[in-house]
């Protein structure tokens, strides 16, 4: 057996035996298999892709690559969640301090950002202090004690899919939904959690850009759970435009505490309260009504909002020093009508040029910078009227590419809908 061999056969669109795809990934980690070679293989995945079969294996493979957290010494069902990414998706600093004011054990271990797309991570970092690299026993004992912990992915767990991930971003082989399928499950269930709860995002500000292939997505990712007797929930959600207002590290942590204390965006909130409401549903066996009247009340009484200060506190960080940029800006209409469109790819990817994101790994991120929207698609906007905020440090960005990204009509637009789709 050769890599070229394992090569040929899936570019001739053949299904890969469990032992090829063993010989290809434990080469590529020991670097016997060379990262040309290996992006051929993926790019003729990519072309060809993968049987059910061949996820599973995939996934299998990349789990036992490394470490899988043991988290049987933390009492209770522990949830973790995962979202796909998209632009202004602050929903995991919302929903794990919301479902563990609940008594709802989150044990999750979240990434950093890449392109247009924030990490849960880079905004936790963007409150002075805050810790996201604990022990594992620390991080075993805080779910125990206060039901809730976030730390970054640890680099011992699914070291295969790293190393893979790198080379996916370089070489254009992103976009592949058995990859995909793969890459997240098999994070997922090296980081022990008893449910998972992954929300797709689908439209042109996320990595799936229509529904069909995010159904297949989800379906594929419900199967991989099952095969491991992991019950795993998708939750489909439209990123055509940006979820909530804001858009960068600190700015969205605000917004979050915002929609903490009970006076979050629609749409945000939306989001978040479907979530849980599933998860609480799985895990408490009550109905979706009962669940989001405790959900409402956990905001309305600031016990979420207390649990995430116990969070913040936990991990060494101070929730009184959140900075954000004082150089603010304030972009206008020029036209008059309703909202049509805002782009959340050209969003995204602004706010990345003036610092807020990252291109590779290793750049540094401007935590104060970003976008804060004052309209949404549905609104009608005056000339003259202010469509977003705009904070800068050091980079600066041209207005007119602003502008573009908004499409403003004479006629009145419906607010689009935003969970399109719950499969489990």
């Amino acid at each position: 057996m050769t890599i070229i061999d394992i090569i040929n056969k899936k570019r001739l669109g053949k299904e890969l035996k469990r032992e090829e795809l063993e010989f290809a990934i434990e080469g590529y980690l020991d670097n016997s298999i060379k990262d040309y070679q290996m992006s051929s293989l993926l790019m003729a995945i990519v072309i060809n892709g993968m049987t059910e079969s061949e996820t599973i294996n995939l996934t299998d493979i990349m789990l036992k690559s490394g470490d899988i957290f043991d988290l049987s010494k933390i009492d209770g069902i522990i949830v973790d969640k995962h979202s796909t990414g998209g632009v202004g998706d602050k929903v995991t600093l919302v929903l794990a301090p919301l479902l563990a004011s609940l008594d709802i054990k989150i044990a999750k271990m979240s990434g950093r950002g890449l392109g247009h797309t924030g990490g849960t991570i880079d905004k936790l970092e963007s409150i002075e202090g805050f810790n996201v690299n604990i022990s594992k026993d620390k991080f075993i004992k805080q779910v125990n004690d206060i039901n809730i912990a976030l730390i970054s992915q640890s680099d011992t767990i699914v070291p295969a899919d790293k190393k893979l991930y790198a080379l996916r971003d370089v070489t254009g082989t992103v976009e592949s939904i058995p990859l995909i399928a793969s890459s997240v499950m098999s994070k997922k269930l090296a980081s022990g959690a008893d449910v998972i709860l992954i929300d797709v995002t689908v439209g042109r500000g996320a990595l799936i850009k229509n529904l069909k292939d995010a159904r297949r997505l989800a379906n594929l990712m419900v199967k991989i759970g099952k095969a491991y007797r992991k019950p795993t929930i998708c939750i489909l959600t439209s990123m055509e435009e940006p979820l909530g207002y804001a858009i960068g590290n600190a700015l969205e942590v605000k917004e979050a505490i915002d929609t903490l204390k009970g006076n979050g965006p629609d749409d945000l909130l939306e989001v978040v309260m479907t979530l849980c409401s599933i998860i609480i549903g799985a895990t408490k066996k009550i109905s979706n009504s009962e669940a989001k009247k405790m959900l409402i009340n956990q905001l309305k009484n600031k016990k979420a909002y207390n649990k995430f200060k116990q969070l913040v506190e936990a991990q060494d960080g101070d929730i009184t020093n959140i900075k954000v940029s004082d150089k603010a800006f304030s972009i206008k209409s020029e036209k008059e009508g309703y909202i049509a469109k805002i782009d959340a790819l050209r969003l995204g990817e602004i706010a990345k040029k003036i610092g807020a994101g990252r291109s590779t790994l290793k750049d540094k991120i401007d935590y104060e910078v970003g976008l804060v929207l004052s309209k949404k698609v549905g609104d009608y906007v005056e000339v003259d009227e202010e469509l977003l905020k705009l904070y800068l440090n050091k980079k600066d960005v041209s207005i007119k590419e602003i502008l573009d990204c908004y499409t403003i009509v004479e006629n009145k637009i419906d607010k689009p809908k935003l969970i399109l789709d719950i499969i489990k």
